[in-house]
């Protein structure tokens, strides 16, 4: 695949932002944050994916919209950090490695097996634009989540299913690029030979 002309960028896509340059609707582009605000890309730039307007972390951009498709249709890993409400059980996380029933579009939905696990540590993350709720309401837990589908809220509406409510959740993965150090708001671009080979000939099953 060539991505000969086009332009790739990855985000550190801060809390509170829409996952879309721009929108159409006068009302939602006064009260929401877009992407367009925080770097000068060019134009015809496109997300690959989304990321939930409270969700943050690794989100990949591009000018190419055969690469983007490819990317969202091969089941790439997509890896994320996700704080929960709760001690979480061993059970719990057995289930959300079996899959779970959530709601999509008004219809239920088994999420697909994937790799869950919970952190020993707590993950060394840029503290977020809104504050979290302290441990005097309760303990928090965090686990890793590795999946190769990527439906709407799904981590989210995952973690509810078991009875742990996601507080935070941050993106640090997709195939091998990883969000490293980039703080929030803070953009690089990324050379067309690192996503083919980091994602396009690695990661497609």
């Amino acid at each position: 695949m060539s991505a000969t002309n086009h332009s790739h960028f990855k985000l550190y896509k801060p809390y509170g932002y829409i996952s879309q340059m721009l929108s159409n609707d006068e009302r939602q582009a006064r009260k929401k944050k877009f992407l367009s605000s925080l770097y000068d890309f060019p134009k015809g730039v496109m997300a690959i994916g989304r990321l939930d307007e409270k969700s943050e972390g690794l989100l990949l951009l591009t000018t190419d919209g055969k690469l983007s498709d490819t990317i969202n249709r091969s089941g790439i890993e997509k890896e994320y950090y996700a704080q929960v409400d709760g001690a979480i059980t061993h059970d719990a996380i057995a289930n959300l490695c079996k899959g779970v029933e959530i709601g999509l579009h008004g219809k239920k939905y088994m999420t697909q097996p994937c790799m869950v696990s919970i952190l020993d540590t707590v993950p060394v993350l840029p503290e977020r634009s809104k504050k979290l709720r302290d441990d005097r309401h309760g303990p928090t837990s965090w686990i890793r989540v590795v999946l190769r589908e990527g439906k709407f809220r799904q981590v989210r509406k995952m973690t509810s299913a078991v009875g742990f409510p996601t507080l935070r959740l941050v993106r640090v993965r997709i195939g091998d690029i990883q969000l490293e150090h980039l703080q929030p708001s803070e953009v690089h671009p990324v050379e067309a030979s690192i996503i083919t080979s980091q994602i396009i000939e690695i990661n497609v099953p």
